[in-house]
């Protein structure tokens, strides 16, 4: 119920777009900083959509001395326990898709820091998967979001 009702708000808040506009030529508000911005608030949106959605959040931004990359997120979806990648994209015509980041090299060290994860856990037999959660956001527009369950195996290339 209360997953519900933050969603309910962080979509609201959302209706006008995940990005915000450029506002000049401020040296703090440079395209990485504005990028960041737009990946922290999709981050934000997509925990409580998969709460929403029925998964239970174990742990968020999950990283590990000595591996490269980390894991956005990591949940149960009924006895699954799935690591879920967060694309957010600015839409613009011409623009690849957010899903289409996560590539050979990022599917290879998200299968690292997963079974780090299994391990500083000591998760010795679980089901797992890798979801990919693609956020595209439209200045004044809701973002669109697509949920691929099972998007990749930990070996694929």
């Amino acid at each position: 119920m209360f997953g519900r009702l933050m969603f309910a708000i962080v979509d609201f808040a959302a209706r006008k777009g995940l990005s915000e506009p450029a506002a000049g030529d401020d040296a703090e508000d440079t395209a990485k900083h504005r990028a960041r911005r737009t990946g922290v608030r999709g981050e934000t949106y997509a925990y409580w959509y998969l709460r929403r959605h029925g998964y239970v959040l174990v742990a968020r931004n999950f990283t590990s001395p000595g591996l490269k990359g980390e894991i956005d997120m990591v949940g149960y979806d009924g006895g699954v326990l799935a690591f879920i990648e967060v694309k957010t994209r600015s839409a613009a015509p011409g623009q690849p898709r957010p899903e289409a980041a996560v590539n050979w090299e990022k599917r290879r060290n998200l299968s690292r820091m997963a079974r780090q994860f299994l391990r500083s856990r000591r998760i010795a037999v679980a089901e797992c998967r890798f979801d990919v959660l693609a956020i595209e956001t439209r200045s004044s527009a809701k973002p669109l979001v697509r949920l691929h369950k099972g998007a990749f195996n930990a070996g694929a290339r």
